[in-house]
């Protein structure tokens, strides 16, 4: 038997080798440490919650910490976390528990999509079911596909002023919840450039809460679901 404290030796070199990949936004080196630790005996799970989630939480300390990081390197990190992580869940013992769930898009008149794309790697990594509704989303589709997929969180993503503050976005949203009496049931999360420029401008379009970018907005969205279903 393999004595434990070489095991955790093992297991902080892939660490740091996988760390080293991301930051140099190498997919396919990154893709590799993860079948060599594979090879050499380490569980789907460890390589979930010991590797792929620091590396993520990491990320996203250091964006808070740095406003004007790499987002080449967020996004690749959010990337292959989301991918190592739905093909590493297929092979656990026993499923873990989702979280929560959220549906996320962009709104209408909006064409973005990277910030999204990296709030829903960071969403995927932290154990939360994600329904992409894609870009230039009205807001009806939103509320209907919020209670389809029975979702906590709706996400709305809006990288132009005039998306964040028009009526076809948030604002919307908030009167069909309004009208539809959901208002209990959902939680809407805001982000996007418009939001960090105007700190108060969530509150003015209706939303619950915001996130000054797409790493922050995984932890946003996780708070809210967890305030939502304590």
């Amino acid at each position: 038997m393999i004595p434990l404290h070489s095991v955790c030796a093992m297991l902080e070199t892939y660490i740091t080798a996988y760390n080293n990949a991301v930051f140099d936004t190498d997919r396919d080196a990154a893709l590799q440490v993860i079948a060599q630790a594979l090879a050499a005996g380490h569980t789907p799970e460890e390589i979930v919650f010991e590797l792929v989630i620091p590396a993520v939480e990491e990320m996203m300390a250091q964006l808070s910490r740095d406003l004007d990081a790499n987002l080449a390197q967020h996004f690749m990190t959010a990337q292959i976390a989301a991918e190592v992580t739905e093909k590493m869940l297929e092979q656990f013992k026993q499923p873990p528990k989702t979280l929560g769930r959220v549906v996320i898009g962009t709104a209408r008149g909006d064409l973005h999509s990277l910030g999204k794309r990296i709030v829903m790697g960071c969403l995927k990594t932290l154990m939360v079911e994600v329904r992409d509704l894609g870009v230039n989303v009205p807001a009806e589709r939103f509320v209907e596909e919020a209670v389809a997929f029975d979702a906590q969180v709706i996400a709305i993503s809006s990288m132009m002023v005039h998306t964040a503050n028009g009526e076809q976005g948030c604002r919307k949203v908030r009167r069909l919840l309004r009208e539809q009496q959901l208002e209990n049931r959902f939680r809407v999360v805001v982000g996007g450039a418009p939001f960090r420029f105007d700190e108060q401008l969530y509150q003015a379009v209706g939303a619950d809460d915001w996130a000054a970018d797409g790493v922050s907005a995984g932890k946003v969205i996780l708070r809210q679901i967890r305030e939502l279903s304590p």
